[in-house]
């Protein structure tokens, strides 16, 4: 089972996904996959970018400082994919997880990186997958997902999250 919150205003997905994974642990459900926290930086004009690992206490930086007058991607894509193998290690634990949230599908997933892999593995061990994806990437994640990925609007992402883990 695969749902995507698409919501606009920058940061309101991840701002959702990241209470969203907060009140599940909080449940004593097992949550895996990770959350994006936009910090701003005094430095630079632009935030930094962490991702919470929600299969532990780690935090991630995967943004880069490029200096105040920069304009292209600060993504930091071996901080990435250091905390994709991260997630993915924590769907082969003995105890698989009751729900993997992952807080983005972008670019580098729409190329084939990123978090593309882990929710496949996610979706083969027939883990209830949720993720974010802004209007740019919607129809990347569709062409990639086909119809298994349905859309969660936010005001029933509880109600969805209940179902998909009851059906697992």
């Amino acid at each position: 089972m695969l749902g995507y919150v698409n919501i606009q205003g920058r940061g309101t997905i991840d701002d959702l996904l990241y209470a969203l994974a907060e009140d599940l642990a909080g449940r004593g459900l097992r949550v895996a996959g990770a959350v994006q926290r936009n910090l701003p930086d005094e430095a630079d004009t632009s935030c930094d970018m962490d991702l919470k690992i929600l299969t532990g206490t780690r935090t991630i930086r995967i943004s880069q400082s490029l200096g105040v007058h920069a304009s292209g991607c600060r993504l930091d894509p071996q901080a990435l994919e250091e905390a994709v193998g991260e997630v993915e290690a924590s769907l082969n634990a003995p105890k698989p997880p009751d729900l993997l949230i992952v807080n983005k599908f972008g670019r580098q997933e729409a190329e084939g990186r990123g978090f593309r892999t882990a929710i496949s593995a996610a979706l083969v061990r027939d883990i209830p997958t949720l993720i974010g994806v802004r209007d740019g990437y919607l129809a990347d994640l569709e062409n990639w997902a086909g119809d298994m990925a349905h859309s969660v609007s936010a005001d029933q992402i509880e109600d969805w999250c209940k179902r998909a883990i009851a059906t697992d």
